[in-house]
């Protein structure tokens, strides 16, 4: 298990990464994770995730509760939510990297039977509907999402990806991204067969060999809304 401020300092790194790949721009995008005692480190809000610091994170109360100096994202609330809805989300990073966000304004979700890897690796990524930043919106919509996938689209908005840990959720991050990359060249150059009925077959059961795909007892949903948005923002007199 790592310490606080491996963790800290792990999400300062994937902030890095993504600001010097262009997944984000200026004070875009936001990455949190959920340390062993159930609280919640959230990068701070207009803040570039390029140089942040390790002593910039805010640090939340499951319910929304701030415990920590700083301004949380305005996004955290997507965040809690997922944290809420599976339990076996560690960590969630959400970020605008721009041929999957082009997906994303289409409304269509990432093409992933194309190649082997991201097939694999995230099977399906979906595209939420629309819901206006900073509001219940956009958890109602992208909670669904999370019933069977790891990385989703929020409609004329940006990605998001859950694992277990950070460096898992930012690496399916990357791989959105790849997918969506090479499947706008692959339309470019005038298409390509996707995997047919039996390989996609073959790789489904990769996939479960793997112990990868959402497992049924680890999604509920119900109550998570109103659980984390009840307290959303407010000081600790903690």
């Amino acid at each position: 298990m790592q310490t606080e401020i491996e963790l800290r300092e792990a999400i300062c790194e994937i902030g890095r990464r993504m600001w010097e790949r262009s997944m984000v721009a200026a004070n875009d995008g936001n990455i949190t994770t959920r340390m062993a005692d159930g609280n919640i480190l959230c990068t701070p809000t207009g803040v570039s995730k390029g140089f942040m610091k390790p002593g910039d994170l805010v640090l939340l109360s499951p319910e929304g509760r701030v415990l920590s100096d700083g301004r949380p994202s305005s996004e955290a609330l997507l965040h809690l939510a997922c944290y809420c809805a599976r339990k076996d989300v560690g960590a969630v990073v959400h970020a605008h990297p721009p041929y999957a966000t082009a997906f994303a304004a289409l409304g269509k979700a990432v093409p992933t039977h194309y190649l082997t890897e991201i097939a694999v690796s995230l099977w399906e990524v979906p595209c939420a509907e629309y819901g206006t930043p900073g509001t219940t919106e956009v958890p109602e919509t992208a909670l669904p999402m999370l019933e069977e996938a790891d990385a989703f689209l929020l409609r004329n908005h940006g990605v998001v990806t859950v694992g277990g840990d950070l460096w898992e959720a930012y690496y399916r991050m990357e791989t959105v991204e790849q997918g969506a990359k090479v499947a706008t060249i692959i339309g470019q150059l005038g298409g390509a067969e996707r995997f047919s009925p039996e390989q996609l077959q073959q790789l489904k059961g990769i996939r479960e060999r793997a112990g990868l795909g959402v497992h049924a007892d680890d999604y509920d949903p119900s109550g998570c809304i109103e659980r984390v948005s009840r307290h959303w923002g407010e000081r600790s007199s903690g």
